[in-house]
This record gives structure tokens, C-alpha cells and sequence, in this order.
């Protein structure tokens, strides 16, 4: 057997043999598995990362909406997952992913910041912690979106330098202002989490899969946020379908710069001040509404 740590875990945890590895980053092997087969064998040790995100796929998947890898084992530090074959993106792709996504975000979540079934309290945004606690107001998502998704990951970006004082000013009068400028009142919505470009694989057979989610109950309009901000293939078409299927709150693009904070806060404690700008930047615009 070839591949290293990754095959010996995905021989260990599909009980299958392995013929080849091959790595394609750091973290991520590709494995040919004895009589046909690749499955994609991720490797992380921060505590409860594996866990949270085989939890995530698993509850993503159960809304039988977006097509979701197949979890095919896990233990404390590997994920094996189905590999996805990727084709090109398509218009008509796109607007199927639309519908789907819009289908995720129906199936619901118990309360705002619930983990899925069986997931750790204290999970991950890419490499950054991300708590997952059920709010106990159920309508009330502008403070649990404050406390949870906004504060936590500012006070980290002031005390590492990475955002000056005036635009964290910005943002805590965005949060002070949030059930004003929040919107309509709207049910938790099932979210990805983290659904930028790279996390949409769009397959050779013409369907998206969605990878990596940070999943939780959420808001829908963030999810749909984040797509905007780091772009994606036909996005124009993938908001039009979406938006056909499940129509949003009127005023919903007055919205996109509050949506944006959470990734962009998160973006400035991974990779620094450049991300906080921008954070400051969408902080005003919010509050320009």
C-alpha cells in the first residue's frame, strides 16, 4: 500500500484496501481505493475539527437539497470522504444550485446557532473557532448575531492589531443598531456556514456538491452573503433561482454589508488587516441604510 498516514486511515477506517495516494495540499490526499474508487482523506488535529465538520456534511445532507460528499469514515483526526469528479460550471447548474441552496436553508435549524446533530459546541470557521450554542430567543437573530458571529471575532481582531479604532467603532455601532437595520424577523435557516467559491464543487455530471461547511442554524441571507463577497461562477444565475424559489425580505441587498461582517471579522483574525478594512468599510455602508 502507497499514500502515507492518509491511506493507512482510510484503509483503517473504510476496512478497504488502498492501491495509490496522492496529496493535493498540506491537509487534503486523494486515495485510489482496490477495486475501484477515490476517496478524499482529510487530515486535522484541532480538537473537535473532524468532528464538526462530518456532523455538518451529514445534517447538510439530510435536507436532501444541495448534493453533499459522502461521509465514509471518520476518527478523532482523519475525514474520509467520496472525492467529487468536477466538471465545468453551467448556467443551467447554477440555477439548479439556486433552487437547492434555497431548499438547505428551508430545512430549518432548532434555534439560531445550533449545531448539527451529534456536532461539538466548539467548532470551526476554516482554522478560526466558531461556538455553537443554541440562542434561546428563537425569533431573535440580531443579538444572538451580535454576540456570536460579530463580537467574538472583533475583540479577537483588536487585541492582534488587525483592525484600527475607528472601524471597530463601526462595528459595534452596527451591533448596537442591529434590530433596527436587521430586517424582518425570519425562522433559523439550515446554513453551509462558510460558502465561499472554493467550497463549491461543481461536478462533472452538471450538480454542485458543497464541501467544508461551517455549518449552523443561521440566517439565510448569510450564506448568501458570503457568495457575493468571494464571487462564484454564474452567480447572477444562482441568486435569481434562489431568489424565484424562496423570495427574500424586501430591502434584502440593504442587507448584504451586515451579512458580510461575520466572514469578513473571521477573514481579518485569519489573515490580517487588509480584512479589516473591508469590515470597516461594510460596518458604515450598513449603517448607511
Amino acid at each position: 500500500m502507497s499514500g502515507g498516514p492518509a491511506a493507512t486511515a482510510v484503509a483503517r477506517l473504510t476496512g478497504r484496501r488502498v492501491t495509490a495516494g496522492r496529496p493535493v495540499s498540506g491537509a487534503l490526499t486523494e486515495v485510489e481505493l482496490d477495486g475501484g474508487g477515490v476517496v478524499m482523506a482529510k487530515h486535522a488535529t484541532a480538537p473537535g475539527a473532524v468532528a464538526a465538520e462530518a456532523a455538518g456534511l451529514e445534517w447538510l445532507a439530510a435536507a436532501r437539497a444541495v448534493r453533499i460528499p459522502a461521509v465514509r469514515g471518520r476518527d478523532a483526526e482523519w475525514l474520509v470522504t467520496d472525492r467529487v469528479a468536477e466538471g465545468p460550471a453551467t448556467p443551467a447548474g447554477a440555477e439548479r444550485f439556486g433552487r437547492a441552496l434555497a431548499a438547505l436553508h428551508a430545512a430549518g435549524a432548532p434555534a439560531f446557532g445550533a449545531a448539527p446533530p451529534g456536532g461539538p459546541a466548539e467548532a470551526y470557521i476554516g482554522a478560526a473557532p466558531m461556538r455553537n450554542v443554541p440562542h434561546a430567543g428563537r425569533a431573535d437573530w440580531p443579538r444572538w448575531y451580535a454576540e456570536h458571529r460579530v463580537l467574538p471575532y472583533l475583540r479577537t481582531a483588536v487585541d492582534a492589531g488587525a483592525i484600527g479604532a475607528a472601524d471597530a467603532v463601526a462595528v459595534e455601532r452596527v451591533c448596537a443598531r442591529l434590530p433596527e437595520v436587521a430586517g424582518p424577523a425570519e425562522p433559523p435557516a439550515r446554513l453551509h456556514g462558510d460558502l465561499w467559491s472554493g467550497n463549491v464543487l461543481w461536478g462533472a455530471d452538471g450538480e454542485v456538491r458543497l464541501i467544508d461547511p461551517a455549518a449552523h442554524g443561521g440566517h439565510r441571507e448569510t450564506d448568501l452573503a458570503m457568495l457575493r463577497l468571494f464571487g462564484c461562477p454564474h452567480l447572477d444565475r444562482v441568486l435569481a433561482a434562489y431568489a424565484e424559489a424562496a423570495p427574500l425580505a424586501l430591502g434584502d441587498a440593504s442587507r448584504i454589508p451586515l451579512h458580510q461582517l461575520f466572514p469578513l471579522l473571521v477573514h481579518t483574525v485569519l489573515f490580517g488587516a487588509g480584512y479589516g478594512r473591508q469590515a470597516g468599510a461594510a460596518a458604515r455602508a450598513a449603517l448607511a441604510t
